[in-house]
């Protein structure tokens, strides 16, 4: 496995956010929150927050350890923890396995922890390129895509007062995340996480190759969920959605 620097962190807007990351095991999450709400106990928080679901799902997992290793819908047992169900669940609906939505869950539930101990205005919850945020204004958010001419050339427009959501981002050419695809990203905007996720990571793997940009784009049409969606394949470019795209310099 070839270690990818994640340079695409840079892109958040310092004055906006104060940023840190929390690295446990595979978990490397990078968080910022708006300066006026930063507390430098968040860090422990976020740490323990990551340790403690870890060790949950670990546990979990000994019992039942085709929720892991399964690429198709799984239904936990009724004991399972309500995190494994919800990651289940949202998994299910687009028919991929549940871990397909495990970095959507860990950056949720860092950003509930947060909202729950502190008076947060606005933050970002990083995950691998799946994001849990929490906006009141715009923000412009530019899509890396490996390789391709046209990553960080495109910019997403996050119109002001979306409040809570997901933005998660799938790729076959980069990162070491599982795909079968080849698309150079895959942007699905919901306003649950863990159903973004795991739409990115399905419709990811869904293309092949830039002829298949177009027709994976109709095929998401039937999920209202999804709010607004980006494909980056090589040259070819595929959207959906109502939200700005903006060209980059």
């Amino acid at each position: 496995m070839i270690f990818e620097e994640r340079t695409y962190r840079s892109q958040f807007n310092t004055s906006r956010f104060t940023g840190f990351e929390i690295n446990y095991l595979e978990t490397d999450v990078w968080i910022g929150i708006n300066p006026s709400s930063f507390k430098t106990e968040m860090k422990d928080i976020a740490f323990s927050k990551i340790k403690s679901l870890r060790e949950k799902l670990d546990a979990y997992i000994k019992s039942e350890p085709f929720f892991q290793k399964s690429l198709k819908p799984f239904q936990p047992s009724e004991h399972a923890p309500l995190e494994a169900k919800e990651m289940a669940l949202a998994a299910g609906k687009i028919g991929t396995g549940p871990m397909a939505a495990v970095a959507g869950l860990f950056a949720r539930e860092v950003g509930r922890e947060f909202m729950q101990n502190f008076r947060v205005e606005e933050m970002i919850i990083e995950n691998g390129g799946d994001i849990f945020a929490l906006l009141n204004k715009e923000m412009l958010l530019s899509v890396f895509a490996g390789s391709s001419p046209l990553s960080n050339r495109i910019g997403l427009a996050i119109p002001e007062e979306m409040g809570e959501f997901g933005i998660c981002t799938s790729a076959g050419t980069v990162g070491p995340s599982l795909s079968y695809g080849k698309a150079d990203a895959v942007v699905v905007i919901c306003k649950d996480v863990l159903l973004a996720d795991a739409f990115a990571t399905a419709f990811g793997n869904k293309v092949k190759s830039p002829n298949d940009v177009e027709k994976v784009i109709h095929m998401s049409e039937k999920y209202p969920e999804i709010i607004s969606m980006l494909i980056i394949c090589e040259d070819q470019i595929g959207i959906r959605g109502d939200f700005e795209i903006r060209l980059l310099k």
